[in-house]
């Protein structure tokens, strides 16, 4: 089974998008509707589609989607971590139609000033209900924010994780033009926890990343997510990225490593066809069991979607 394990999908006409007023290749609708040629193309039989807006009202119709849709199979929504009623309100979610889909949970910590936000107390015990929940916590966070959730997910070894986006690192010189959902807010100020540095390659440099992507990969607790990573590059995205796929593979290997396509937000750099061929071009060298890993058993296993009909 070939799982995308990270895509959104939203309508204007519903609920503004604020993020994307400045990117004009993303100032529109795009539904299911509008991927599901390249799904179909790409023999792609599930997807996971991921929450874009801190709001209630958004993480009910994603599951009410997923209910009638033929491949969202699986929803990371939104609630807010710091509310004390956060169990209810992840039960209440499940029994609205489509609750079963619900897999995960996510806030996007990258737009949190703080780089120490995902280790506040009020929010682990946040994320400590969506694990008693059995939900996966998806880590959304800024190259300076990255040591804060390394830190977290040692502090919850009973929640699972997923960490998007490789964790944004900062790839060759492109860190302020990626822009959008995924990158907002983007900043690389020095690491001030856990005694760890960003060296001269500041913080969301491939050395400093490399050093606390080894440091994630020893908790169990975690998978990664390669995607999202082909709008920080330039003109040779297999080239930039080749260096942090690698890292991602030597330490947390295939069996914790999932693909997402990141559509839309990928349109900014490139079509949903390229985005899946640099990925499996990344990949190349893995062996047939590997590569089905990444493309959909570790998706598959880590937020529990059941083969398809």
């Amino acid at each position: 089974m070939r799982i995308d394990a990270h895509h959104h999908l939203w309508d204007l006409a519903v609920r503004d998008q604020p993020w994307t007023r400045d990117l004009p290749a993303l100032r529109r609708t795009f539904t299911a509707e509008d991927v599901r040629p390249a799904l179909d193309r790409n023999a792609i039989d599930a997807t996971v589609v991921v929450q874009t807006i801190a709001v209630p009202e958004e993480t009910p119709e994603l599951l009410a989607l997923a209910a009638e849709d033929p491949h969202v199979r699986a929803v990371v929504g939104w609630t807010s971590l710091t509310d004390p009623g956060i169990a209810d309100r992840l039960a209440e979610l499940r029994e609205r139609p489509g609750g079963s889909t619900l897999v995960g949970i996510r806030h996007g910590i990258q737009d949190e000033a703080d780089p120490d936000w995902a280790a506040r107390p009020d929010v682990r015990r946040g994320i400590a209900a969506v694990g008693a929940a059995g939900l996966v916590y998806d880590l959304l966070v800024r190259p300076d924010q990255l040591a804060a959730a390394v830190r977290t997910v040692r502090a919850l070894p009973e929640v699972r994780f997923v960490l998007d986006h490789a964790g944004n690192p900062v790839v060759g010189d492109g860190e302020a033009e990626s822009g959008g959902l995924e990158t907002g807010g983007l900043e690389t100020g020095g690491l001030e926890s856990g005694g760890l540095e960003s060296g001269g390659l500041g913080v969301g440099g491939l050395e400093a990343w490399s050093r606390l992507l080894t440091e994630l990969a020893d908790a169990p607790n975690v998978a990664v997510k390669l995607s999202g990573l082909v709008t920080r590059t330039a003109e040779a995205p297999a080239d930039e990225l080749r260096p942090y796929a690698d890292h991602l593979l030597a330490t947390i290997g295939p069996d914790r490593l999932m693909y997402g396509s990141d559509w839309p937000v990928c349109l900014l750099a490139a079509g949903y066809d390229d985005v899946l061929t640099l990925a499996e071009t990344l990949t190349g060298a893995l062996s047939t069991d590997e590569r089905e890993a990444v493309f959909g058993t570790t998706a598959a296993r880590w937020y529990g979607i059941g083969p398809t009909a």
